[in-house]
C-alpha cells in the first residue's frame, strides 16, 4: 500500500489524501517499532519508501490547499 504515484495523489480530493496520509503514518510507526523491537527488519526498503510515499502527500497536499 505504500505505494503512491504523484498523479494518483493529484486525482484525489484532500479528504481522500488525509486518510492516506494517517494510513501511511501508522504503517511507517508500526515498521519503525516492529523493526526497533526484532534488531533487524525483514523489508529495510519499505521504511524508506513510506518516509518518500509520507514526503510525497505532503508535498501534494500544500500545493492543493495553496490553490484554493
Amino acid at each position: 500500500m505504500a505505494i503512491l504515484r504523484s498523479k494518483e495523489i493529484w486525482d484525489m480530493e484532500v479528504d481522500e489524501i488525509q486518510e492516506k496520509l494517517v494510513e501511511l503514518r501508522t504503517e511507517l510507526s508500526k515498521n519503525v517499532s516492529k523493526s526497533a523491537a526484532a534488531g533487524v527488519n525483514e523489508n529495510p526498503g519499505k521504511i524508506r519508501e513510506l518516509r518518500r510515499t509520507i514526503a510525497r502527500v505532503l508535498t501534494i497536499l500544500n500545493e492543493k490547499q495553496k490553490e484554493n
